[in-house]
């Protein structure tokens, strides 16, 4: 009996180990190994997007390149019986006139094709508006110089720049300043508004950047307009469109149209002469 318990107690020595290394089939399912993850499959590369192919009018020969500096701030002035009651600011807007500009060129020229619009780095014209000196430029602020400094690679024929300029109203010492409107009146009382765009255009050789002088162009039809016995119906504003404040000009809609109208005009009374071939 003492034997036969002996050999009972030998033989379970040898199964409890065994026992202890096989895993229960009853264990929790968190304590049973995680079954293997499938492998990902890699998705396939995206095809690269295909570049834009440039149109002709970009890839071809450039005739004219169009540069246009007219567009970023519109002038409100005010103007009194003496100089301490003349109120002038600079407003902000974004009224495309540039666009304006480039839209009125591409029609005069019948949308030629090898007429483009040359883009130009922020703030390279500042040294043309605002020069040192009044009486004397330096040379690094004449347009053909600062034209000359971002076209290297443009390769147009001839360059048209748009840019504003200062003029004094006739008959008065008061000072308009590029594109804008002016209130003019004693007080309260008597008071006329009017719109106005001082634009000039300069035609500069792409290769030699020289300006080309056109001192006598479209000298019949500027003529013609400063004889008008009556006043310019696109210069005349009625008082309760001028913007009072100031700031108020750049969603003034109706400020704008009239404001666009205004530049088409001076544009196509003044390209056709520039734009002429020698």
């Amino acid at each position: 009996m003492i034997r036969s318990a002996a050999s009972a107690l030998v033989l379970l020595s040898f199964l409890t180990p065994a026992a202890a290394q096989t895993p229960s089939s009853t264990a929790p399912p968190s304590a049973q190994a995680a079954p293997a993850k499938p492998v990902a499959k890699k998705s396939a590369p995206k095809a690269k997007p295909v570049a834009k192919q440039p149109v002709a009018a970009e890839s071809g020969p450039c005739r004219l390149g169009v540069i246009s500096v007219i567009g970023d701030h519109y002038s409100v002035q005010k103007f009194g019986l003496t100089i301490f009651e003349n109120e002038a600011s600079e407003v902000p807007v974004d009224w495309g006139l540039d666009d304006l500009v480039f839209a009125r060129v591409r029609v005069a020229t019948n949308n030629d094709p090898a007429v483009r619009r040359i883009a130009y780095p922020k703030g390279v014209f500042e040294p043309f508006y605002n020069p040192k000196t009044i009486l004397i430029r330096d040379p690094g602020e004449r347009l053909p110089v600062i034209v000359r400094s971002f076209t290297a690679n443009a390769n147009c024929d001839r360059y048209l720049v748009a840019t504003t300029f200062k003029a004094e109203l006739p008959n008065t010492h008061m000072t308009l300043n590029g594109i804008g409107t002016y209130n003019q009146g004693l007080g309260g009382l008597l008071r006329h508004s009017h719109l106005f765009a001082n634009v000039a255009i300069t035609l500069i050789d792409g290769r030699s950047y020289e300006e080309i002088k056109r001192p006598f162009v479209n000298f019949g039809a500027n003529f013609a307009a400063s004889m008008r016995l009556t006043e310019d119906p696109l210069t005349k504003l009625d008082n309760s469109l001028f913007p009072d404040p100031p700031a108020a000009a750049s969603a003034n809609t109706a400020l704008r149209d009239r404001t666009r109208a205004l530049v088409a005009d001076r544009l196509d009374r003044g390209l056709p002469g520039y734009l002429r071939e020698d």
